[in-house]
């Protein structure tokens, strides 16, 4: 199961569809834990999975993917740092 997979409500909202995603807020980054999956971060980023791994294998992911083993992981402190999010809001 990925990261994504995870932290999806369990009972389905009559005001989505099927194709879309839910909003990524601050808190539900914060939730994915230090790391996610790149299939994960990519579907937070609006990329799919086939130019994911094109982009992690080339280096150039919008963020730095670490390779370990088989799989990919990234830091979600820099996904939040890229989508904005590591500001405070103003009052």
């Amino acid at each position: 199961m990925h990261d994504f997979e995870r932290l999806l409500p369990n009972t389905p909202d009559p005001t989505t569809t099927t194709a879309s995603t839910p909003a990524w807020s601050r808190e539900r980054l914060r939730e994915l834990g230090m790391t996610t999956d790149l299939l994960t971060a990519a579907r937070i980023l609006g990329i799919g999975r086939t130019t994911a791994y094109k982009l992690a294998r080339a280096g150039t992911f919008p963020v730095p993917a670490v390779r370990i083993g088989h799989s990919y992981r990234i830091p979600v402190a820099l996904l939040v740092e890229l989508l904005g999010l590591d500001k405070e809001p103003p009052a």
